[in-house]
């Protein structure tokens, strides 16, 4: 992958994770800026998604471990566990939430 279609992947997905929790109905506060974007539930748990140029990954810390996402045959893959980014995102969402929290990209 060239280096400017992993940047162009990379924020279209931050973007697309920022915009889901937003339609998710749960008040999760998102705060984005350069190439994170953090996550903050109602019981003040954190999750942060960023930008990994050098590897051409997406890492994701949860409350409850980290992950490294690289692209994959059309989706971002977790390296250790082989999860996808966005069933990942919505078990630890809803983990951190204490509510059931599906998270998906608007146009799937």
């Amino acid at each position: 992958m060239q280096e400017h279609e992993y940047h162009e992947l990379a924020e279209s997905t931050i973007l697309a994770i920022e915009e889901a929790v937003e339609a998710c109905g749960v008040d999760i506060d998102c705060e984005s800026g350069g190439d994170i974007l953090e996550l903050t539930f109602p019981n003040n748990t954190k999750m942060v998604i960023n930008k990994q140029p050098p590897l051409h990954q997406l890492w994701v810390a949860t409350k409850f471990n980290g992950h490294h996402f690289e692209w994959r045959d059309g989706q971002w893959i977790d390296n250790r566990t082989g999860s996808e980014l966005w069933s990942l995102l919505s078990e630890a969402a809803s983990k951190q939430a204490e509510t059931p929290i599906s998270l998906s990209p608007a146009d799937s």
